[in-house]
């Protein structure tokens, strides 16, 4: 079974001349430590920080690099109170609310607040 594919800035990297790292992204792996299974269904890449992010626009087209971005494989669940976006071809979903709410939609964790 295809995976879908989730893309994430790394837990640390260089930036503006100190380390930073992104808090979007923070939520995203916040989740997957919570909820170890869900990493099981994905395929986890880490892209770099600068734009831009070869990776995501390779399979979205230009201009679509933001991370987090989850991309669903051809054939993989939606859930029905979701908006994906489409893009080269692919379901995405380019926030870390948006993938939040995919989850709990489809295997049941809590669905973000405010979100």
């Amino acid at each position: 079974m295809p995976r879908d594919t989730l893309f994430l800035l790394p837990p640390g990297f260089a930036a503006n001349g100190q380390r930073e790292f992104c808090p979007e992204c923070a939520e995203i792996w916040g989740l997957l430590a919570w909820y170890p299974a869900l990493r099981e269904t994905l395929h986890v890449v880490y892209v770099g920080i600068e734009h831009p992010r070869g990776p995501i626009a390779d399979l979205l087209g230009p201009g679509k690099h933001n991370a987090p971005t989850l991309v669903l494989a051809e054939g993989s669940p939606r859930t029905p109170d979701v908006t994906y976006n489409q893009a080269g071809g692919h379901d995405f979903l380019p926030s870390a609310r948006l993938i939040a709410r995919h989850f709990a939609g489809l295997y049941g964790t809590p669905m973000p607040r405010g979100g």
